[in-house]
């Protein structure tokens, strides 16, 4: 067995990204109420932060500051996972199964990186925001409602944050 060494902070603010087994797929938008609720109930059970979060049709992108001492995080997202395939399967989404019998809805890890700093904290937050963009999902990133309207209702940003693919492309030319 592969042991992946993970950085293990307590109480710090990680970033992540879950990817879908199959990325053609559109379940975790499809399927958001599902995936909503399997998150929110992990996390009364097990508190933590979410500080910016990102759902895209196939993957998504969060940050998330643990409590103070913990660094449980592996747990979190594996149950979170596990709570939403049932669901899916209750709707009767019959996925492929895997070795031990398991569905193979999500690949089976995910990526974590320790947010070093505020600045490296902003930047992540950005990255986030404007992922529908940069995957042509959205034409601004107001656009998408599976993100940023949180930052927008608590004042933390204008709601016309980022500009539009087209102003972001003239941009770089």
């Amino acid at each position: 067995m592969v042991l992946y060494r993970r950085q293990r902070l307590p109480g710090h603010t990680y970033f992540f990204t879950l990817t879908l087994n199959d990325r053609s797929q559109r379940l975790l938008t499809e399927h958001i109420e599902g995936l909503r609720q399997a998150y929110v109930g992990i996390q009364k059970r097990h508190p933590f932060r979410t500080d910016a979060i990102v759902v895209l049709p196939d993957h998504l992108h969060c940050l998330w500051t643990l409590p103070e001492g913990d660094t449980a995080y592996s747990m979190r997202w594996r149950l979170i996972k596990t709570q939403f395939t049932a669901a899916l399967s209750a709707r009767g989404f019959n996925a492929r199964r895997r070795r031990r019998n398991e569905r193979a809805v999500w690949q089976p890890r995910f990526w974590e990186y320790a947010i070093r700093d505020e600045t490296d904290l902003s930047r992540h937050i950005d990255y986030i925001h404007f992922n529908p963009v940069k995957h042509g999902l959205a034409e601004r990133v107001s656009d998408w409602s599976h993100s940023f309207h949180r930052f927008c209702s608590v004042g933390t940003l204008p709601k016309d944050w980022g500009g539009s693919f087209e102003s972001s492309r003239k941009k770089g030319e």
